[in-house]
């Protein structure tokens, strides 16, 4: 998040010079845009990002319209950098995971780790389904939910194709947390238990209680360490400085460390489709 707070500092920076080469205050300059006060102050301090057309009018107020392209690419910049939800899903998950299937194309290595949810490349269409729909009802976006579980079901096709690789490390909170009713969460214990077979695919997992060498804050992905995209409740962040990169690629090399792989993890699936199996119906849904 601090590259993007900077980046949008700067935004705000390069905007209230325009406004003092152009001798106005924040309240002149609102009042000759027809805006509250407050969004100037807002934008200038990097406390909210202008639109476009925010940019060209205060650009064209400042009578500083030369500076306007220069300014709105650095907002384009920053809104790839940090997308919030409701842009990203305004025309529903379909979309969404399609242009997902465009930057796995383009990666040989994907890391991925998860301590909430299994990665969506080894999801059932039925877990999938449990994900795609809490996305719907969280944003109040289209539901296209069919359409969005069968895009994800074809962008794991790159799960198959030669010279991949794909590390995933996840929890073992991933089993056991209640993000899907209890047959469905069996069904995905299945999945994942053929996919840690799969020749592309090196699946850890990271058991309770051992004592870990970073805490596991968030799930992120990795692809080429080039991109590392950041999935919050608010937004999705693609970090690619340099120093992001070596942090994160740090953070999932001790996490790997810890994981358990092959038929120890394959024990750890087991076990925690035993516990499903063994509650009574209903209780994993409560």
């Amino acid at each position: 998040m601090t590259k993007i707070h900077e980046a949008r500092e700067a935004l705000g920076q390069r905007l209230r010079e325009l406004r003092r080469e152009a001798a106005l205050n924040g309240k002149g300059l609102a009042e000759a845009l027809g805006w509250q006060a407050s969004k100037v102050s807002k934008i200038e301090l990097g406390r909210q990002s202008p639109s476009e057309a925010d940019i060209a009018a205060w650009a064209a107020a400042c009578d500083a319209i030369d500076a306007a392209p220069g300014l709105v690419a650095a907002l384009r910049n920053l809104e790839t950098q940090y997308a919030d939800w409701r842009r990203q899903l305004r025309d529903g998950t379909k979309l969404r995971q399609q242009a997902l299937a465009e930057v796995d194309a383009s990666t040989q290595v994907i890391r991925a780790f998860e301590n909430t949810w299994v990665p969506g490349l080894l999801q059932t269409p039925e877990y999938a389904r449990c994900r795609l729909a809490e996305v719907v009802d969280l944003y109040g976006i289209t539901n296209d939910i069919d359409a969005g579980v069968q895009a994800r079901m074809e962008r794991q096709n790159v799960l198959y194709q030669p010279g991949r690789r794909f590390h995933f490390v996840i929890t073992e909170a991933v089993l056991r947390y209640g993000t899907a009713p209890r047959e469905v969460m069996a069904g995905q214990i299945d999945r994942l238990v053929s996919a840690s077979s799969l020749a592309s695919v090196r699946l850890g997992i990271v058991p309770f209680g051992i004592r870990l060498p970073v805490s596991p804050l968030h799930g992120f992905w990795m692809f080429d360490d080039r991109i590392i995209m950041v999935e919050t409740f608010a937004a999705e962040m693609r970090l690619t400085q340099p120093e992001e990169l070596r942090l994160y690629r740090g953070v999932f090399d001790r996490l790997a460390t810890m994981a358990r792989y092959g038929a120890d993890a394959r024990q750890l699936l087991h076990a925690a489709l035993d516990t499903l199996r063994e509650q009574p119906s209903g209780e994993s849904e409560k």
